[in-house]
């Protein structure tokens, strides 16, 4: 997808700066070209297939742009589990994955090694938290967390303003969960028989509809119940660990079921029994504001930051070389 001509220089021009970033899903992985205010130039999906046939086509892609136009910052967001320790061995490749072929993949390396220039890597949905931080519904906040549900379930979660490190990256998708009594839904999670990801993803429901079309299933049906239930369980567990200023929840599996997105804020409430407070006079429980675009985005938004953070440590030096002389 083609949406403008790609500047030849962004200096030359006295545009933003530009910003090239890959966003690898499930199914599908998407590159752009944008400017540093969210602005898409061009956009291209590719299939997630193998690695060997996914990454050259998105290095492709990559290697255009840089070619051809000043690139600032590269962004790369992926699905995980992901190794983010740097100085690590496996520093920005996929660790041990459920996604066959995957495991071990050296994704950072294939897609910006060519070219020395600043580069961000993290989650897709660290990404994507990122984007509605700056461009959607996380503006202004500081704690923020983006759910997606879909072929897996996925947590973006920053924190002060970053993305939650440690150990590893956020993987609240794979919390183990209280199931409703009575429910005997098999988990399609090969790690956790009663996660989040087991019960309440898109493949989860595909499996416990028993051949039924998940488009054509009623809203009132009680298949319903046990996701939404999984899904303030997550939601609880968020309150309750890092309190997020605000929750949205996007996805395959809610712009395919709309009518769950608007049971989990009541769930939440009754499951925190007045324990705990979320706000009350704006809604908590929200739907991503960039649409299907949060995840494409989440690398230019990572990238953005990345370059921040360096604007911001070069005039801290500066200013201590100041101070000095």
């Amino acid at each position: 997808m083609n949406l403008h001509p790609i500047p030849r220089s962004s200096n030359d021009t006295g545009a933003s700066r530009l910003i090239v970033g890959v966003e690898l899903g499930g199914t599908k992985c998407i590159a752009t070209l944008a400017d540093e205010n969210g602005v898409v130039i061009e956009q291209h999906r590719t299939p997630t297939t193998v690695p060997a046939e996914t990454l050259p086509a998105l290095v492709a892609h990559v290697d255009r742009w840089c070619a051809s136009s000043e690139i600032a910052a590269i962004g790369i967001a992926s699905f995980g589990p992901l190794d983010l320790r740097v100085g690590s061995p496996g520093y920005g490749c996929i660790a041990q994955t459920t996604k066959r072929g995957w495991s071990g993949a050296q994704v950072r390396q294939a897609l910006s090694s060519r070219w020395r220039l600043p580069t961000a890597f993290d989650t897709d949905v660290n990404g994507a938290a990122a984007a509605e931080m700056r461009w959607g519904v996380g503006l202004g906040l500081t704690d923020f967390a983006y759910v997606t549900i879909g072929t897996g379930v996925g947590v973006g979660l920053f924190v002060n303003g970053r993305p939650t490190r440690g150990t590893g990256h956020c993987e609240m998708g794979h919390i183990r969960i209280p199931r409703l009594p009575g429910d005997a839904t098999a988990s399609i999670c090969s790690f956790h028989d009663d996660c989040v990801e087991g019960l309440a993803s898109g493949p989860a429901i595909k499996a416990a509809l028993g051949g039924r079309s998940f488009d054509s299933v009623a809203a009132d049906d009680p298949i319903w119940n046990g996701v939404a239930h999984a899904i303030a369980c997550l939601c609880h567990a968020l309150v309750c660990t890092t309190g997020p200023q605000r929750i949205a929840i996007g996805g395959g599996v809610l712009e395919r079921q709309p009518h769950l997105l608007a049971r989990i804020e009541p769930l939440l409430g009754a499951s925190l029994n007045g324990y705990l407070q979320i706000p009350d006079d704006v809604p908590f429980i929200v739907a991503p504001a960039l649409g299907d675009q949060a995840g494409a985005l989440g690398p230019i938004a990572l990238a953005c930051g990345l370059l921040s953070d360096q604007s911001t440590a070069e005039a801290a030096s500066a200013e201590r070389e100041g101070v000095l002389h």
